[in-house]
């Protein structure tokens, strides 16, 4: 079983951890050097397997610390040549198809894994975690392996705060969230206010205020909920002053399934915001469609031409909006009901002819 995990690797309570190492016995920075300090045994081996030539990219550099020891593995990962040189994709994907021999060689049962030569390696963590995922597909069901991501998707290696309980606004949120990023659709915190706004239309009262802002409809204090719940049910949600990448972690998702299973009500508001958003998928799709939502509902714009001025006075970002991706939009929310059609005083327009039909 492949689990995301944040926090301390060298704590994870498996039977080996995997080391990033270079390949001139250097142990100078990042998990590296945590290492060394952590398993001075390992670094002189290691150490003196360099000297001798033996370390090498694609091939896994194995410590046993001895049967009673836990861990009793520390599996050195090389994924650069030299401490001053970047990593390269080639180096990740040599070296995971000797790790999994290794772990079937040794009958390793549980193993922590941190983000292979992200980070001070310079490689992207998207295309590492594809890697990982793709190298231990034929294992995952015999061996538990905990993928530590890149500290940087998480606001605290160590959450200060105690873990949340649910609630029914906190499941369907992360309900959402996951579906949503199991379309492998990246997402931050813009996209997320825009899933919780169709949330909240959908029938669920989340007592968030949305205003119309640069992006679309905001709500600060759904900042406040998705801090509480990083590191926790989900992470990648940051402190604010970086870019985010939101990630539910997979081993919360049957504890919050559990719990809406206990209020279908809820599931069917959920339900019903993913076929609000169907179709319109990604930021901008998402910015598109709220906007639209809002100026006609809360904008009060009744007919199209008051819709295109409410555009054109919300900000320039709006007023740049194509026509024909707004009629789009609009079509879709008379169709589906997100909006009122006794409320619209123009005819539902017609869907662009080049536009893919979508179900309603």
């Amino acid at each position: 079983m492949i689990r995301y995990e944040s926090g301390d690797l060298l704590k994870a309570p498996v039977e080996a951890l995997v080391n990033t190492v270079n390949t001139v016995g250097v142990m100078g920075k990042g998990l590296a050097l945590q290492f060394k300090r952590a398993f001075p045994d390992n670094y002189a081996a290691y150490e003196a397997a360099c000297r001798r030539k033996e370390v090498r990219i694609g091939k896994v550099f194995l410590f046993d610390r001895g049967e009673n020891a836990r861990p009793r593995y520390i599996l050195n990962f090389p994924t650069k040549t030299h401490w001053r040189l970047p990593s390269r994709l080639e180096y990740i994907r040599e070296g995971l198809t000797d790790l999994v021999h290794v772990i079937q060689e040794r009958g390793i049962r549980s193993i922590a894994v941190p983000p292979l030569g992200v980070g001070n390696g310079r490689l992207k963590w998207d295309d590492v975690r594809c890697l990982m995922e793709e190298a231990f597909r034929p294992i995952e069901h015999d061996v538990e392996i905990l993928i530590y991501v890149p500290s940087e998707m998480h606001h605290s290696l160590n959450p200060s705060s105690r873990k949340p309980s649910l609630n029914v606004n906190r499941a369907a949120l992360l309900s959402l969230m996951n579906y949503y990023g199991q379309l492998n659709e990246k997402f931050g915190r813009t996209e997320a206010q825009k899933l919780a706004y169709f949330l909240q239309e959908a029938g669920l009262d989340l007592n968030l205020n949305f205003q119309p802002k640069h992006y679309g409809p905001y709500a600060e204090a759904l900042n406040h909920v998705l801090l509480r719940l990083d590191g926790h049910y989900i992470i990648g949600y940051g402190d604010r002053s970086t870019r985010s990448e939101i990630v539910v972690l997979p081993n919360v998702m049957p504890e919050v399934n559990r719990y809406l299973e206990q209020h279908p009500e809820v599931q069917a508001n959920v339900a019903r915001a993913i076929e609000f958003i169907q179709g319109f998928e990604g930021a901008y799709g998402l910015e598109l469609l709220s906007t639209v939502h809002w100026a006609v509902k809360y904008g009060k714009a009744g007919n199209f031409e008051s819709l295109k001025e409410a555009l054109k006075t919300w900000n320039r970002r709006k007023a740049s909006l194509r026509e024909d991706h707004i009629r789009t939009a609009l079509y879709y929310l008379l169709k589906r009901n997100a909006l009122n059609a006794d409320e619209w005083e123009d005819p539902v327009p017609e869907l662009p002819g080049r536009v893919a039909r979508q179900p309603v």
